[in-house]
């Protein structure tokens, strides 16, 4: 029986890269997004069914999901970014915008989408690897997928009675049409096709988290358990070094 994949976030990026490697490994795949050109644009010539809403609207994702059924797979892949460049005038709107994308809108999603999710199958959410450590400017991207962390291992605890396996994504830098629009440095980056590797490779094996590449999150690993003022201090000496 071919299994079912439903994937957000799937007119770029990492989602489309998954999406064509799912249906090019011979699994069914819903390919998620809000903008019916650019998907079937993206997809063609691939067997993917596409299913537009936008994720933010939870009556959208509503109507667009709920008629979903026996998902052996869903990969909660969709969000954006933005970053906040003057804290002392914080900007509220944009740190809304990036809450009600990254995190409310995945609650939208969840709300959907699990009582459609097999028993043995699996959840994915995919977080980043900016969560190990604060960083400059991240504070509205870096609270959403903290937030999408939490829920990830929470819901591992509750929904394992109903034999449902959650994983947590967790990726570095990956070159996509969203990275690209940085303007800091970005060590380690990826291709789309090799991040869409570890993460089938990571789901088919049940991981329970999927962090890559291996050599910048065993950096942000080390990073991490050092004292909180001396990253502090690090990370406010890169960043006068950016603005000398």
């Amino acid at each position: 029986m071919m299994k079912r994949v439903l994937i957000t976030g799937a007119g770029s990026g990492i989602g489309l890269q998954l999406a064509r490697d799912y249906a090019a490994d011979g699994w069914q795949v819903l390919a998620c997004g809000r903008d019916q050109d650019k998907l079937a644009r993206a997809l063609e010539g691939t067997a993917a069914q596409l299913c537009l809403f936008d994720m933010a609207n939870r009556e959208q994702a509503a109507s667009a999901l709920t008629g979903e059924r026996d998902l052996d797979l869903v990969i909660l892949n969709a969000g954006n970014c933005e970053y906040v460049d003057d804290a002392l005038h914080f900007d509220a709107a944009l740190f809304e915008r990036v809450i009600r994308t990254n995190l409310l809108g995945t609650a939208n999603c969840l709300a959907a989408l699990l009582p459609r999710i097999r028993p043995g199958g699996r959840l994915a959410l995919v977080s980043s690897s900016v969560t190990w450590l604060p960083l400059t400017r991240a504070e509205a991207y870096g609270a959403s997928k903290a937030g999408l962390d939490y829920l990830a291992r929470s819901l591992a605890l509750d929904l394992a009675r109903h034999d449902i396996g959650v994983s947590l994504i967790r990726p570095g830098f990956v070159d996509t049409p969203l990275t690209r629009k940085n303007d800091f440095p970005m060590p380690g980056r990826i291709a789309a096709g090799q991040a869409s590797r570890a993460i089938r490779r990571g789901l088919a094996r049940g991981r329970s988290e999927i962090a890559f590449p291996f050599a910048f999150i065993t950096l942000l690993r080390l990073l991490s358990w050092l004292p909180s003022g001396v990253w502090r201090r690090l990370a406010a000496s890169m960043t006068r070094s950016k603005h000398e």
